[in-house]
């Protein structure tokens, strides 16, 4: 085993044993494996009052619901990645980087021959690699749960757009898995290690959106990105600024894209670029930590 593979195999092992990651994992989890049914519980209320509508002689439309398609029902998982998801990445990392700090060792570690750029640049890639085996099994489970809930096998093509949606999830993720690692190493205590990338991923998710146009507060929990801001006044100086480094709306934009969302419109290309500079230039960031900077105590 060489030293890279090493130090990935013990970030995998020290970060499935922690607590905090396991319950956050587990709620992940089970929300990705419920939001299947949640859709269905949805669609078999309103086709009730479809029903009922009919038989008083109402309406004479068709049930809204006959022509959907399978991939309805993941779209909720679009919002649980976004919350729950980037939450898990940012204690992870955070996780990851204090753990050495409180152990010291990267004492240890950098007296050898080893660099800094090699020793976090192979923490990353264990985290990362979590994170990918996380969301295939996420994926899988997902895939399973919509095949329970329609009564069929999911069809190719739509298993390829839930799979396609999860390896979105890992580029979005990724820099928040960075900004995590980036937090333990340069807070000056556990605490605001962990409150520090919170209130930026708060502030990414939320107050962003809200700068760039003039949705509704409670439109950002929809898995389709608001409305564009208005053609002219605040909304309109400021979203050309805001829009690139609303990390979570490009997410949702794309991840409606590939699920097929009738809502959405426009094209992937710009918002999968931003997320992969986030990406770069979170990773970057890590691995040029200087030496002096890991050996750094902490004062809890």
């Amino acid at each position: 085993m060489t030293r890279w593979s090493a130090v990935m195999v013990h970030e995998l092992l020290c970060t499935t044993r922690e607590r905090l990651p396991q319950l956050l994992l587990a709620v992940f989890v089970g929300m990705i494996a419920a939001s299947a049914f949640i859709g269905s519980s949805a669609r078999a209320s309103v086709t009730g009052v479809y029903q009922e509508a009919l038989r008083q002689g109402l309406t004479t439309v068709s049930n809204p619901f006959d022509a959907l398609s399978p991939l309805y029902y993941a779209r909720n998982t679009v919002i649980y990645i976004v919350l729950i998801g980037a939450l898990l990445a940012i204690v992870v990392g955070v996780n990851s980087t204090l753990r050495d700090r409180q152990a010291r060792t990267a004492d240890l570690i950098l007296s050898r021959d080893v660099g800094p750029a090699f020793y976090l640049g192979s923490k990353l890639a264990g985290l990362a690699l979590f994170v990918l085996l996380l969301l295939a099994l996420s994926a899988l489970l997902n895939i399973g749960c919509i095949s329970v809930v329609t009564g069929q096998v999911l069809a190719g093509g739509d298993s390829a757009r839930i799979a396609g949606l999860y390896a979105l999830a890992w580029l979005f993720m990724l820099p928040f898995v960075a900004l995590g690692m980036a937090a333990g190493l340069h807070a000056a205590s556990s605490t605001s290690a962990l409150l520090t990338p919170i209130v930026i991923w708060s502030v990414v998710i939320f107050i962003l959106p809200l700068l760039g146009t003039a949705a509704h507060p409670v439109s950002l929990l929809n898995p389709v990105s608001p409305p564009p801001a208005p053609q002219g006044g605040f909304f309109a100086a400021t979203s050309s600024l805001v829009d690139p480094l609303s990390l979570g709306e490009q997410f949702k934009h794309v991840g409606a894209l590939i699920l097929a969302d009738p809502q959405a419109t426009g094209t992937m290309a710009g918002g999968i670029l931003t997320m992969a500079a986030f990406a770069v230039a979170g990773c970057a960031a890590v691995v040029m930590t200087r030496r002096t900077r890991m050996r750094r105590l902490l004062h809890d």
